[in-house]
């Protein structure tokens, strides 16, 4: 950019007014692609943070599950107390009331679980969205790019004009694939 810049300004000075409409294009193409790389770099932040939280999640919903394993190993345990009481001719019922108790605990860790996983893939999607958007807006401020290469053209050339409608052509490109990283 600032070698672009750079022409502008000694363009600028010749006092020529396509030149100066030119290096004023030119400057103007500059803060655009600086704000769509700004929206770029966000985006990717973005998807970073979405794609952490989701690794998050999928770390206390196998939290969840390993707890729900080992409570309902202890319910089956009571279960088999329970049954071995009963062949025995003891008393199951104690065994009976624990197995149902962590019976009911076993529901409400599967349900926090199920949960957690469902949060994990809201979380990937959101991050999906946000590295699509990312990628577009790549595009994007490499097109805008291209047009502030192309502009200089026009002052290199001391006046030709199809480079900076050309580059006028490729910015709006740009812009409009920037607009699409937001509405579609």
């Amino acid at each position: 950019h600032l070698e672009h810049a750079e022409h502008a300004a000694h363009a600028a000075h010749e006092g020529n007014s396509f030149i100066t409409t030119v290096s004023m294009t030119i400057a103007i193409l500059a803060v655009i692609a600086a704000t769509v790389g700004s929206m770029e770099t966000l985006a990717t932040g973005s998807a970073i943070a979405e794609k952490n939280a989701a690794v998050l999640k999928q770390s206390q919903a196998s939290d969840q599950w390993a707890f729900y394993q080992a409570k309902s190993l202890k319910k089956n345990m009571f279960e088999i107390a329970a049954a071995q009481a009963t062949a025995a001719g003891g008393k199951p019922e104690e065994f009976e009331k624990t197995a149902k108790r962590y019976d009911g605990e076993t529901e409400e860790i599967k349900k926090k679980a199920e949960e957690l996983e469902h949060e994990r893939d809201e979380k990937l999607t959101e991050g999906d969205h946000f590295e699509h958007r990312h990628h577009i807006l790549t595009i994007a401020v490499t097109i805008i790019h291209v047009a502030i290469a192309i502009a200089t053209v026009a002052i290199i050339t001391k006046g030709q004009k199809w480079p900076w409608y050309a580059s006028i052509v490729l910015a709006i490109i740009g812009m409009g694939v920037a607009a699409k990283a937001y509405i579609g």
